[in-house]
């Protein structure tokens, strides 16, 4: 799936709500600049393979995992479950990522964000990055269906096959709506620490799934404001890509309402101690905060790094971090 009609994004002259302009592409570096040698050490190859699987973004989902397993467990999880579901989930999201750059490698040598990927850096075959990406979903699920439950793999598989499929191969490239649904993905892990401890589901993990469905589009939308140009440069239509900056701040506003109200219904549903609720309501305002501070930018006319969307790219990583650890700790209460 190569990407041939490449456009770039050119500020307008007019006011910063001013729909964006689509411009002619300008000629990209030469990428072979970019691109280094196949590496000649094991060492180094290792090193590329590792990068395939995206480690910062597996980092993110056991953060998701891990404290859901606390909530099932009511308390410390079965240790070897524990270790299993993350072992295997590690190597599922791996997987999901390793086979993401195999069909976005276009993409990131299109990008300045990703052209320093294994790919992009001609540091790894695409044939070697598919058969890597394939087998360790293969493992992953053969692993977490023998040592955990088979409805916890059949999950993980689900999530790698939506990931791959759904998201990469179709939405990614076709709709601004990518990540609102894509994310659902990245959602999985909730669901599959739960049924990982319990064998089973309920509606305390659901709640979780919501909360990370509705952050994922202002978390995804504020990063792309600050690669708006490596995006519109590759063709991929992310919404701060194809609609103004007061839409996607205002789009980014209704979801963090989403997410923090989402949040808080975890108290009842789950029966947590008071810890959990006033700390996600504490979370929750510090977050909304800062995304109607975008908001009060973009009225002051300030645009592009200026906005600095940035700012709340990165609290929304704190946040979903010390909400997940507000719910391990208050399941060690009950």
């Amino acid at each position: 799936m190569t990407l041939t009609n490449h456009t770039t994004f050119r500020r307008p002259a007019e006011s910063p709500g001013t729909p964006p302009a689509i411009a002619p592409a300008t000629p990209q570096p030469d990428l072979a600049q970019e691109a280094g040698p196949p590496p000649r050490t094991i060492g180094a190859l290792v090193k590329a393979y590792i990068a395939l699987t995206k480690p910062r973004i597996i980092e993110l989902l056991l953060i998701t995992t891990l404290p859901v397993m606390f909530l099932a467990a009511r308390g410390l999880p079965d240790p070897w479950l524990a270790i299993a579901t993350l072992v295997f989930g590690t190597l599922s999201a791996g997987s999901a990522n390793a086979l993401n750059c195999y069909i976005d490698r276009d993409i990131d040598a299109a990008m300045r964000r990703t052209r320093r990927r294994p790919l992009a850096r001609h540091q790894v075959s695409p044939r070697g990055a598919l058969v890597f990406g394939v087998a360790l979903g293969a493992i992953s699920t053969a692993g977490l269906g023998l040592t955990v439950n088979w409805l916890a793999a059949l999950l993980s598989l689900a999530a790698n096959l939506f990931y791959v499929f759904v998201y990469s191969m179709y939405l990614k490239r076709r709709t601004a709506q990518n990540v609102v649904w894509g994310g659902i993905a990245g959602c999985m892990p909730v669901l599959i620490g739960w049924a990982g401890i319990t064998g089973g589901l309920d509606w305390a993990p659901v709640v979780l799934f919501g909360v990370v469905f509705f952050w994922t589009p202002p978390h995804t939308w504020t990063l792309a404001m600050r690669y708006r140009e490596d995006y519109a440069a590759a063709s991929v239509p992310m919404l701060p890509v194809v609609a103004t900056e007061r839409r996607v701040v205002l789009e980014s506003i209704a979801y963090t309402w989403a997410t923090v109200l989402c949040s808080l219904l975890l108290w009842p549903v789950a029966g947590t101690t008071l810890l959990y609720p006033v700390v996600a309501l504490a979370l929750g305002a510090a977050c909304l905060w800062e995304v109607h501070r975008l908001l009060g930018r973009v009225n002051a006319g300030k645009t592009g790094v200026a906005l600095r969307p940035m700012r709340f790219f990165h609290w929304s990583n704190a946040y979903l971090a010390l909400l997940f650890l507000t719910v391990a700790i208050d399941s060690l209460l009950v």
